[in-house]
């Protein structure tokens, strides 16, 4: 069966607690069809580039799918139909990606780099101050 990524965009508006119901009922339509839900990531509350029905927060949930087309479009049109759904976007991939996405990957070097400026811990070398003159042309005629 093709592999799918699948990501989309909830309302802010809505709890932590029903974009889960959300995937879950996603899942009832993949598993219906045939297919599975490899992997399921909550990346959290995020400002969106631009308002979208006047929402410029939405929760972003990402969906590793292996499943037929017919699943994959009968579930697209759940989420065209939901209003809770503001955008979604699945991709064909040839292999599922194992282990942390990219933004779960950036959260932990975000909160590590974080941490580590808070106490003084950091290891990037630091560039020597300049002492610059403040003296301009026109003072030293």
């Amino acid at each position: 069966m093709p592999l799918y990524e699948h990501t989309f965009l909830a309302r802010q508006d809505v709890t932590a607690q029903q974009v889960e119901a959300l995937v879950e009922g996603y899942r009832g339509v993949i598993e219906a069809a045939g297919g599975k839900i490899e992997k399921v990531e909550y990346w959290g509350v995020k400002q969106i580039a631009y308002r979208i029905n006047k929402n410029r927060k939405a929760h972003y949930t990402l969906l590793n799918i292996d499943a037929p087309p017919a699943a994959i479009a009968e579930m697209e049109r759940q989420m065209r139909i939901s209003e809770d759904v503001l955008r979604f976007l699945t991709i064909r991939v040839e292999a599922l990606e194992e282990g942390p996405s990219a933004m779960m990957q950036k959260r932990d070097r975000d909160d590590r780099r974080d941490r580590d400026d808070r106490y003084g811990n950091d290891d990037r070398p630091r560039r020597p101050r300049r002492e610059e003159s403040f003296a301009t042309e026109t003072e030293e005629a």
